[in-house]
């Protein structure tokens, strides 16, 4: 189990797991007043929440695949980093890609947090690749 140095102002909770199996650890909003979304607006939401991550590490921020779903809540950015170097406040960058206005209270749970070892990368310039089974196919090569 990796130990994740975490400060969180008064009365956040603290990022938790759903269930066993979850992946990703919900996180709330921080807020002292609700929030408007009107379709098509954006919004950073605080989360009360800093944390300290061991160097290899980065925190995933990703949309709630509920919230997408049923409110059209999802994230302008698709994934949000949190970088190992990071100490400010987590915030969560939201759009609301619905129909109908949304409202984001205090302590709604808006976000994932997936923690993850990130490899650093040393590039090697070569005049050519090896070759490989897929080549230079992409965007839809290998089918529906």
């Amino acid at each position: 189990m990796l130990k994740v140095r975490i400060v969180a102002d008064e009365g956040v909770c603290l990022p938790a797991y759903a269930t066993e199996g979850s992946a990703g650890m919900d996180i709330r909003a921080r807020l002292i007043a609700p929030v408007e979304l009107a379709p098509g607006e954006r919004t950073l939401v605080p989360t009360g929440l800093r944390i300290e991550l061991p160097i290899g590490y980065e925190a995933q921020i990703r949309a709630r695949s509920g919230l997408a779903m049923k409110h059209g809540l999802s994230m302008p950015n698709g994934i949000g980093t949190i970088d190992s170097d990071y100490r400010g406040e987590i915030k969560v960058a939201l759009i609301n890609l619905g129909q109908e206005p949304f409202v984001i209270r205090d302590g709604d749970r808006i976000a994932q947090m997936v923690v993850a070892a990130c490899a650093r990368v040393e590039w090697e310039p070569a005049e050519r690749l090896t070759d490989s089974e897929r080549g230079d196919g992409g965007f839809g090569h290998t089918g529906i």
